[in-house]
């Protein structure tokens, strides 16, 4: 499917606000709300717009630490950890990776005692690499047209 202007006009609008109504849209873009309706599907469709979700802040639900960790799997743990990790409720993304390490995770904890009972399972494993998030820089920034002209 080609995305064109227009069509990557409504992808930012729904990067920014995904809650905004087709009209406007419409609006923001010069495109009625059936043609808006119509673009979105399309988009839907052929998988260029894979869903909808909510964003929820992690301090706010009681966890007050964001980490980075990486793992290093022991010969024959990453199978395992793979099929594991999906049950760590602390994992919020995690992404197998190129390099000395098969694995990158965003995690969230309550607390340094939390962390420290994360890293004891995880250590069973492979070898583990911990950084404590400060501050986001650029979070969720939206994909934009960046072809190169």
């Amino acid at each position: 499917m080609n995305i064109d202007k227009l069509n990557w006009a409504i992808l930012e609008s729904l990067q920014e606000n995904a809650r905004l109504s087709f009209s406007e849209i419409g609006r923001k873009v010069g495109l009625t709300s059936p043609a808006v309706a119509e673009r979105v599907k399309k988009m839907e469709d052929a998988g260029i717009i894979k869903g909808y979700k909510t964003e929820v802040s992690y301090q706010k639900t009681g966890h007050h630490l964001k980490a980075i960790i990486t793992l290093r799997a022991f010969m024959g743990r990453l199978k395992p950890f793979l099929e594991k990790v999906t049950e760590f409720k602390e994992v919020i993304n995690c992404y197998r990776i190129t390099g000395n390490e098969n694995i990158i995770m965003e995690v969230i904890f309550q607390d340094q005692g939390h962390l420290e009972v994360f890293i004891d399972k995880l250590i069973t494993y492979g070898e583990t690499k911990t950084h404590i998030i400060l501050s986001n820089v650029i979070e969720h920034a939206p994909v934009r047209n960046r072809k190169i002209t």
